[in-house]
Order: structure tokens, then sequence, then C-alpha cells
């Protein structure tokens, strides 16, 4: 089967759910994958992909989110998006030259609406999925907001025919045909697992930023530089050695073995990364952003007593010594939250792939012609 699988592009984290399934559908199907940014340069050396259009968040000079520019700077997108512009084109032209017969896709609005129009069967497989297509589970000062990105995410992506969520915490679904997954845990988390089994963590704490650039600020800075313990650092620009602190470059290699052996996550809260972490027993310092699902993220970690929620615009040293203070406390309830939900979802994936097929549709028929490159899209072959 021709399969299109798109990936929401900004951050790494939709990426790295997608590599822990990609290999098994690609072993039985034809698989393309469309996504752009941070999720582009990390697929396209190893699958065939397009690039296309995606939305995202601007930052302001105080490294928060800027309202202002990720309107203004959405419009072009959004209007391609909902009134059926040049990349909306693009994609549904991508999707009948490939023979696209069914669409699975990790929060990318593109694919899905590509899909509706086409009359292609679709998978909904993501995180943030949880916020619309499950039962409200919001604390009490997060319920609005909840509410709206519950309705705002609906009206972007539609209604998928079969639901697949991952998430570090439970949830009720609202419908049938969707099922709940434990965290995506890809090949490095598995192979670093098998390698520091049993072994005491070392005196190091390991500090990701989604978006390093930006988030990276002074204040940040001088809290990890004044703790009395080594921090490994990805995320940013900067690289090297700085006091305490060692800047790395990204590396899925690097930087799963370094979670493995640090002795606690100071973090921005995307549900892939809390879950390895999880998985591999380190409490979590969660410094969300200001959208919903990373606050809700935070939010459930404190819940679930695997670690602490922080502010990342007012970060201090002692919030982390305060967080330290608590380690053996987070350390165990780790055990009773640590999940895999790789083999669920890929069993569930192909099931749900068996339910749909079954099922007549309108769908296109040519054959793509490779290496072909239309509009603005970019094919790359492994």
């Amino acid at each position: 089967m021709r399969i299109a699988y798109g990936v929401m592009g900004y951050g790494r984290g939709h990426a790295m759910r997608s590599l822990s399934v990609l290999p098994s559908l690609m072993q039985e199907h034809e698989v393309t994958v469309f996504t752009a940014g941070d999720a582009y340069d990390v697929l396209a050396p190893l699958f065939p992909t397009v690039r296309i259009p995606m939305i995202g968040y601007r930052y302001n000079s105080r490294g928060g989110h800027s309202i202002p520019r990720t309107v203004g700077e959405n419009l072009g997108p959004m209007a391609d998006l909902l009134l059926h512009g040049p990349g909306m084109e693009q994609v549904e032209r991508e999707f009948r030259d490939r023979g696209i017969q069914l669409v699975i896709s990790d929060s990318e609005a593109w694919c899905h609406r590509a899909a509706a129009k086409l009359k292609l069967p679709r998978i909904s497989f993501d995180h943030v999925g949880i916020i619309a297509w499950c039962k409200p589970h919001f604390p009490a000062e997060l319920w609005l907001s909840g509410m709206r990105d519950a309705v705002g995410y609906r009206s972007l992506m539609g209604q998928p025919d079969r639901i697949i969520i991952s998430s570090f915490y439970p949830a009720e679904p609202r419908q049938s045909g969707t099922r709940i997954v434990g965290p995506m845990l890809r090949d490095e988390v598995l192979r670093a697992s098998a390698v520091s089994r049993g072994a005491a963590p070392k005196d190091f704490l390991l500090a990701y930023f989604n978006k390093g650039e930006h988030q990276y600020r002074p204040h940040v800075d001088r809290a990890l530089r004044l703790l009395d313990c080594p921090v490994v650092v990805y995320g940013t620009p900067n690289r090297g050695r700085s006091d305490n602190l060692e800047f790395r470059a990204p590396s899925n290699e690097w930087f799963v073995n370094d979670l493995a052996s640090c002795r606690g996550v100071v973090s921005t809260a995307g549900n892939q990364l809390i879950g390895e972490a999880i998985h591999f027993g380190k409490p979590i310092l969660a410094l969300p952003e200001q959208a919903f699902e990373q606050r809700l993220n935070a939010h459930m970690i404190e819940r679930m007593g695997v670690g602490m929620r922080g502010n990342l615009a007012t970060l201090t040293p002692s919030d982390i010594d305060r967080f330290l203070g608590n380690e053996s406390y987070y350390r165990s309830h780790m055990g009773e939250h640590a999940r895999d939900g790789r083999a669920e979802a890929i069993e569930t994936l192909h099931r749900f792939i068996g339910e749909l097929v079954r099922q007549p549709r309108t769908a296109a028929k040519r054959r793509a012609r490779p290496g072909r490159r239309i509009g603005a899209g970019q094919v790359v072959k492994p």
C-alpha cells in the first residue's frame, strides 16, 4: 500500500515519535514522509521525504512566544491551508502522482486536509490529540485554554477515521476507534537501556531546550552555571565547554546516552522526552513553553510525582536546587509510570490500516514519478 506520513515540522519530538514506527511501516508499505522545519532535517536523510508548508510559534526578545509575530508570520501559511493555496495544491498533486491510498498524520494539517479533499482514509497518530479526542482531564487553571485548543485542533485537522494517541500519562477516549498507547521508545533508547541497566546515574544534569536559540536566555545560563554539578546542554547554538556547562550539537545517539546516564533532566515539556526520561528513571524539571499542551504535560509530571514544574521565564538556581532536593521522591514513583507503547502502536497501526483499506474509498491510482520537483515540494531519497 502507498502511504503518506505527515509529520508536524515544529520541534524534534514529532520526528522522534515517527522514527519509532516508520521502519516497521516501510517493511510492508511504500511510505513517503511529508514534513517541514526541524522534522525535515531529521527525517529527510533517512526516508523519501517531501518538504511542505508549516505553521509554528515565533518568539520575542525575552524567549517567550510573541503573539503578534506568531499571528503575523503564520497568516500566509494559514491562508494557504484554509483557502486551498499553492501549498495545499502541491500536497494534493503529490498524493495523486504517488497514488497515495492512505494517510497517517502526526499533527500535520496539510496532509489531513488533502486526505479529506481526496476522500482518502486517514489515521491520526500523535500526542496533541489527547486534548481533542479524550475526555477533558485539565486542571482548573488550564480548563478554558484546554477547551479552546481542543476546538482549534479539531477545526484544523478534521475528523480522522482512526486515532492513536501516544502519551506518557493515561487518558480516556471520547469515542470508539481511538487507542491510547504509551511513549514511543526508539531504537536508540532501547539500546541505551540494555547498556545502562543497573548502572548508577552519573553526577550531571541534562538540559534540553526545543528552541534554545530563543529560550536559552542569560538568566537560564546563570542558573545552570551556579549549580554545583556539571550540566550537558542540548538545543542551543552554543558548542564546547564553559565552566560547568558542556554545549553539544544535536545527535540522537549522544543525547540518548546522556539521558540514560544523567541524574536528572531540566527541559521544555515535550511528551516524547518526558516519556523517555521516565523510562530511564530520570526526574524532570519541566519548563513548559506557553503552549497549552506543554503546560498540561508539566502539570501531569507533578501529579504523577516524577518531577516538578518550573518557569522558563524566571528560572533561578534555587528552583533547580529545590528540584534536586526531591530527587529521591521523584525516583520512587518512576516504576509505576514507565511504559513502552511502541509495539502496541505498531500493531494498532497495521490493524487500523487493514480495517480502512477494506472500506470502499475514492483514491488516486497513478504511481509517482520518483525524483520530481513539484511546486515547493522536494523529494529526497534515502
